[in-house]
């Protein structure tokens, strides 16, 4: 449909250049300039009421992530809703690699029709701080949409350390070095432990790892000390007691953790760091369809079985209208990269 669309819409355009070429040999120039000014005005009008009847066919969804992963998860929950909302089918495509920049990639270059979204964790905004020379601008090439939440990380340690509280492993840290499990240096997890280190003032030891399973399988075995892990993967092993939460890095405490302190609660400023997901569209696509989708998100996240699903997860509502998530998106832009230089992480 939307082929047969763009077809038309450039055989039109063609036809309307062709004759605009047969008259202009005859017309004034204020004549020409009048037909030249209507064929635009008519264009314009054509792309709001395309805007107006989005959407028209099915809507592809760029996860930059492996399926499974939390920023696959929440999305998924989400756009099941969204679909009923727009009566169109949602389909959720993973592009995983390189930190995300792979899908993030293919949606900045994919047609700004409103048919293609991406659906991004806070590394959207710490990629351009720590990758040189992206094919995108993460802020040129993109307009946000919408948030769909915050998933706090969760600092946690095996039982066998003797360790119960943030501040006990503090006090031991400043003694002797911790180390601390790391999915990629200068990702989400690799800047929450940086920026909780940096306010609480101790050293760490880097060891890194492909995933968060390995990661959390050295930190229940002891063979490493903390690991700041996302919430969803480390639920299951907190519940079972193979692992112990010393703390969480959002602005506040979760539901599914409700006696475990915040960073700040414990006594550390500026120690909070936020791993959230948003959506975000090519940046030419028409402000009513980006309009309209954050609509359908709010609705979504407002519904009880969507909060439901996602408090169960330890999933935080986020919701922000399209002014509120760009400014948002900029100001962690700006952030990350303070953060990344004051951590010492070069592009790589």
């Amino acid at each position: 449909m939307r082929a047969d669309t763009a077809l038309q819409r450039d055989a039109c355009s063609t036809g309307i250049v062709r004759r605009l070429s047969l008259l202009s040999s005859g017309m004034t120039r204020h004549a020409l300039a009048a037909t030249v000014a209507f064929g635009l005005l008519w264009s314009a009008g054509a792309r709001v009421a395309r805007a107006d009847e989005w959407p028209a066919t099915t809507i592809r969804v760029i996860v930059p992530y492996t399926a499974g992963s939390a920023a696959d998860v929440v999305p998924r929950i989400v756009f099941e809703e969204v679909k009923k909302e727009l009566g169109q089918a949602v389909i959720i495509e993973n592009k995983p690699g390189a930190s995300g920049t792979i899908g993030a990639r293919l949606a900045a270059e994919a047609q700004p029709d409103g048919y293609t979204f991406l659906a991004a964790s806070s590394g959207f905004t710490i990629a351009p701080a720590t990758f040189p020379n992206l094919s995108y601008d993460a802020e040129k090439d993109f307009t946000g949409v919408g948030s769909l939440g915050n998933l706090p990380n969760v600092l946690v340690i095996s039982p066998q350390k003797h360790i119960k509280t943030v501040q006990e492993l503090v006090a031991a840290a400043k003694k002797d070095p911790v180390t601390f499990g790391s999915t990629g240096v200068g990702g989400p997890i690799y800047l929450t432990m940086q920026r909780f280190r940096h306010a609480a003032g101790f050293q760490a030891r880097i060891i890194p790892f492909k995933g968060a399973p390995q990661a959390l399988t050295e930190t229940i075995a002891g063979r490493i000390d903390v690991y700041y892990s996302p919430l969803l993967a480390a639920l299951p092993f907190i519940r079972s007691g193979q692992l112990l939460p010393l703390t969480v890095s959002s602005n506040k405490r979760v539901s599914a953790l409700p006696d475990v302190p915040t960073s700040l609660e414990a006594g550390y400023p500026d120690s909070n760091y936020n791993f959230w997901i948003g959506v975000f569209a090519p940046a030419k696509t028409a402000p009513a369809i980006v309009a309209r989708m954050n609509a359908a998100i709010q609705k979504a996240l407002a519904t009880p079985d969507v909060a439901k699903k996602l408090e169960t997860i330890g999933v935080q509502p986020f919701p922000m209208g399209v002014n509120d998530f760009n400014a948002f998106v900029r100001q962690e832009l700006k952030t990350n990269a303070e953060l990344a230089k004051e951590a010492g992480i070069a592009k790589h």
